[in-house]
C-alpha cells in the first residue's frame, strides 16, 4: 500500500470522510481496519498523523460497491473509526456520510447519471436496509450547488432527499426492542427504540439538566458522562446489542420541550461526546419516540396532524427536519430526510 489507495474524500451531511471502492481496499477485515486507523491517524486525540479531524464525525468511512441485490445499485458499508482508540467499527449506520453514497457512486461510474435527476438505491449493509437517494445530474453531471441549507454546514448547496423504508428493527430486530414504550435503568426511565439507529431516548430534566446546554458542558460534566455511560451499558443488553462497552450504540439522547418551534429539542452523546447536531437515522428515530404513545418524548413533543407528519428535531446547532408518514394503525410507515453533499477531494491516500 506504499502507492496509496485511491479515495475520495465528501462530506455527507454534517459529518465528512473517505469514501472507497471495496475492491480497493484490503479484503481482510483486520488489515482493511490497520489501514483506515492510519489514514485517520488513530488513536490520537488530535488525529494529527492522519486525515481524520479529531472528532467522530469527521472520522468516518464509506465502502462502496455494485450491488448484486435485484433492484438495488449499490451496497454501502459504514465503518467508525473511533480517534482515541484503536477502534474500527461497523455496529452502526450513518445517515449523514450516507448522503454522499449516491454522488460518489455516480462519480465512481457505480451507477449511471440521468438527465436532470439520477435515483440512487442504496443497500445499508450495516444494517440491511434499503435507502433511495435522489442526487442532481444536469446534464449528467453531479450537481454539488444549489440553495439547499441544513444545519450544522455553512453556506446552501443541492438538495439530496433520502427516503427510508422498514428501518424499523434494523440493528436491535424490533422497533421497540424491549417490546416497551418505557423502560427505568439505573433509576432513570428511558425509551429504547430503533428506527434505523439504536438510541437510548430520556428526558432531559431526569437527568439534572435543561437540554438546551452547549455540547462542551455537558462533556465537561463527568457526573452526567458517568451516569449516561452506566445506563449505555445496561441498555445495550436490553436492546439485543449485548456487550457495549466497544461500540458506539447506542447513541444516548435527552430530550426537552422544543426551544425554537421545532417538535423536540435534543442533546445526544455518540457514544462518550456530545455530538454538535444529531444523526440522520438518530433524528429519525427520536422523531420516531415521539410518535410512540408513553414514551419519554411523546409528552415533550409538538406533534402536527395528519398522517404525514414534518417533525422539525432541534439540536444544538439548528435542526434537522423528518416527514414521517402514518400507516392507518398509526405507525411509523415511511420517513425522509433532506441532506446535501460535496466532494472536498479524489486522489490517493496512504496507510504506511
Amino acid at each position: 500500500m506504499s502507492e496509496g489507495i485511491r479515495c475520495m474524500w465528501m462530506r455527507g451531511g454534517t459529518s465528512k470522510g473517505g469514501y472507497f471502492l471495496s475492491p480497493d481496499l484490503p479484503s481482510d477485515p483486520k488489515q482493511r481496519d490497520a489501514f483506515l486507523l492510519r489514514v485517520m491517524g488513530s488513536p490520537d486525540p488530535r488525529q494529527i498523523d492522519g486525515m481524520g479531524g479529531a472528532d467522530p464525525l469527521t472520522s468516518k468511512v464509506a465502502v462502496v460497491k455494485p450491488s448484486e441485490r435485484p433492484g438495488v445499485d449499490v451496497d454501502y458499508l459504514f465503518l467508525q473509526v473511533f480517534v482515541d482508540r484503536p477502534t474500527v467499527t461497523d455496529a452502526q449506520n450513518c445517515g449523514n456520510i450516507l448522503a454522499a453514497v449516491g454522488p460518489f457512486a455516480i462519480e465512481r461510474g457505480l451507477v449511471p447519471a440521468g438527465e436532470g435527476r439520477t435515483d440512487v438505491r442504496i443497500f445499508m449493509e450495516n444494517t440491511g436496509q434499503i435507502a433511495v437517494a435522489t442526487i442532481e445530474t444536469p446534464g449528467g453531471v453531479v450537481n454539488y450547488t444549489g440553495e439547499a441549507r441544513i444545519d450544522g454546514v455553512p453556506g446552501t448547496a443541492a438538495p439530496i432527499p433520502i427516503a427510508f423504508q422498514d428501518t424499523a428493527g434494523s440493528s436491535c430486530g424490533a422497533l421497540l426492542p424491549t417490546g416497551n414504550a418505557l423502560d427505568v435503568i439505573e433509576g432513570v426511565e428511558a425509551t429504547l427504540i430503533d428506527n434505523g439507529m439504536p438510541c437510548v431516548v430520556m428526558r432531559a430534566a431526569d437527568l439534572g439538566i435543561n437540554g438546551d446546554e452547549e455540547p462542551a458542558v455537558l462533556e465537561d460534566n463527568a457526573g452526567l458522562r458517568a451516569k449516561l455511560e452506566a445506563i449505555r451499558l445496561k441498555a445495550g443488553p436490553m436492546m439485543n446489542l449485548g456487550d457495549v462497552s466497544e461500540s458506539s450504540v447506542p447513541k444516548m439522547t435527552m430530550v426537552s420541550a422544543p426551544k425554537a418551534d421545532g417538535a423536540i429539542s435534543t442533546r445526544t452523546f455518540i457514544p462518550h461526546r456530545c455530538h454538535s447536531s444529531i444523526g440522520v437515522l438518530g433524528a429519525v428515530s427520536v422523531a420516531t419516540a415521539c410518535l410512540i404513545p408513553g414514551s419519554t418524548a411523546a409528552d415533550l413533543a409538538v406533534i402536527p396532524e395528519g398522517r404525514e407528519k414534518t417533525l422539525s428535531i432541534e439540536h444544538p446547532t439548528g435542526e434537522m427536519t423528518v416527514v414521517a408518514t402514518l400507516d392507518e394503525a398509526g405507525g411509523v410507515q415511511r420517513a425522509a430526510i433532506l441532506r446535501t453533499a460535496r466532494k472536498l477531494f479524489d486522489g490517493v491516500v496512504f496507510g504506511d
